[in-house]
């Protein structure tokens, strides 16, 4: 596919998948779902955070119920074809480059903090989401905009 170039499909990809990985495949499918084919999974499976479809409607973003899933389970449901995939987390982006042995796909790290590591009230860590969703807006753009 090479560097820059638009891919068809893309994985997100974190530790649990119920924040960063998801977040990115709902904005990244409110953007570009009419011409790129969006998932995520996690290295292990979560409970959902109640953070983030806070955050996602407060842009007028209606997450889809969002089932936290890992690799094993996406390549049993669906497999993993895809063109490339984004790693938020360290642990994510080992899993992706292991796939790549038997995987055609791109692998991108774009370490992304954490927001449930905030500390505060609950307006202090809801701004720690904010941050995290308003980074991943502005590097999904940049990276599948034309």
């Amino acid at each position: 596919m090479g560097e820059g170039r638009r891919p068809q499909s893309v994985l997100f990809a974190c530790g649990h998948n119920v924040i960063r990985s998801p977040m990115a495949e709902a904005l990244a499918r409110y953007y570009f779902g009419g011409s790129i084919f969006f998932a995520s999974a996690g290295v292990r499976t979560g409970d959902p955070d109640p953070f983030v479809p806070a955050v996602l409607e407060e842009i007028g973003i209606t997450p889809a119920s969002h089932r936290p899933q890992t690799f094993e389970e996406l390549e049993e449901l669906e497999g993993l074809n895809f063109d490339l995939i984004v790693t938020l987390a360290p642990e994510a982006h080992h899993r992706a480059l292991e796939l790549t042995r038997t995987l055609a796909a791109e692998v991108e790290y774009w370490p992304t903090p954490d927001p449930s590591l905030a500390q505060g009230n609950r307006e202090q860590r809801l701004e720690a989401y904010r941050d995290v969703r308003d980074a991943l807006i502005r590097r999904i753009g940049a990276r599948l905009g034309d």
